[in-house]
């Protein structure tokens, strides 16, 4: 399964009225309960896209260190490409999406009201979080029935 996923919002809940714990590693942390709901939703063989406005901030071994630091280990990890044109989210996954051919299940993991505008066939995917609280064990379920879409049993 293919994972776009968000850092803010999702993994680092957005409160404008305190600032986020940073790690050795100069990055936010990751709230536990986001952390348990992404380990149980990633299998070993899945990927994960980041989204992130952060994403050109940090190179790939770069962004797996910050993961395994937060105690998620990631082998398959990739990133959609600086956004230079200052798209929205959705129009840098829905450009991302008709570019590269995926012969997936993929499941988008936001806070990015834009997504809201997806188109039909890829808003069954998304998975929107509030921005206050992030990522928690009541998307599992949701992770889980879009994972289970493009499961056909022989």
């Amino acid at each position: 399964m293919l994972f776009f996923l968000d850092i803010d919002g999702v993994m680092v809940p957005a409160k404008s009225w305190k600032s986020p714990e940073c790690l050795t590693d100069g990055f936010p942390a990751f709230s536990s309960k986001a952390i348990a709901t992404l380990q149980h939703s990633l299998a070993e063989e899945d990927t994960i896209i980041l989204t992130t406005s952060h994403k050109a901030n940090f190179s790939i071994e770069e962004w797996k260190s910050i993961f395994k630091n937060r105690g998620i280990h990631i082998e398959k990890l990739k990133s959609l490409p600086e956004n230079i044109n200052n798209l929205s989210r959705k129009d840098e996954i829905v450009n991302w999406l008709q570019v590269n051919s995926i012969g997936e299940v993929f499941v988008i993991i936001d806070d990015d009201k834009s997504l809201n505008d997806l188109p039909v066939h890829l808003k069954e995917n998304l998975v929107l979080t509030s921005p206050y609280i992030g990522l928690t064990e009541e998307h599992l379920k949701l992770i889980k029935s879009i994972s289970l879409k493009g499961f056909h049993p022989v």
